[in-house]
């Protein structure tokens, strides 16, 4: 009398099951927990698995990458701050202008030396740019320059409001505005 296995046959893998697998290779092999050259070999078999045992020790040994939602974000914060420290200690540390306290409404920005603000450098035109007071604000103005005035980058026209703060550029001069001396 013959002995009758009773144990299923192993499910055979589906396209599904094999797609999952190499997507949970691929990532392990980004995150560093798995080599190239094992990810590579790993995907060959998974492509070559006839049951879904096969796939499934395909990823036995391959660490979690799950990481709980409290280190997640931790990690971001602490990358995030990481990265604005570098950022704050690698951008140039520009001198500072004053923004004017005096009742002038007008002050002058330029090579010439009877500017209020008179600049040596050959990027800076005679007559380079004034600074308006207008009520509370302070309004900067090009005069014409040669190489221009900017603002955070954006060149200045007819009039741009300033405050402290800002960076202001007349041709190659930079400074940082800020109201206290």
């Amino acid at each position: 009398m013959a002995a009758w296995d009773t144990t299923p046959p192993p499910l055979r893998a589906s396209d599904s099951d094999r797609d999952r697998v190499i997507r949970v290779l691929k990532d392990g092999s980004v995150e560093g927990r798995l080599s190239y050259d094992t990810f590579v070999r790993r995907v060959d078999l998974a492509l070559r698995a006839r049951d879904s045992s096969e796939l499934a020790g395909l990823l036995r040994d391959l660490p979690s990458g799950r990481r709980s939602p409290f280190v997640a974000r931790v990690i971001g914060w602490w990358s995030t701050f990481t990265a604005q420290v570098q950022g704050a200690w690698r951008s140039p540390h520009l001198p500072r202008l004053v923004l004017p306290r005096a009742d002038r409404t007008v002050f002058t920005i330029g090579r010439a030396l009877d500017c209020d603000l008179a600049l040596d450098d050959m990027t800076v035109s005679w007559r380079h740019a004034e600074m308006r007071r207008t009520e509370d604000e302070w309004v900067l103005a090009d005069l014409g320059s040669t190489n221009g005035t900017r603002v955070n980058g954006w060149r200045v026209g007819t009039g741009f409001t300033v405050r402290p703060g800002d960076c202001v550029t007349f041709g190659a001069v930079r400074f940082r505005l800020t109201d206290r001396p």
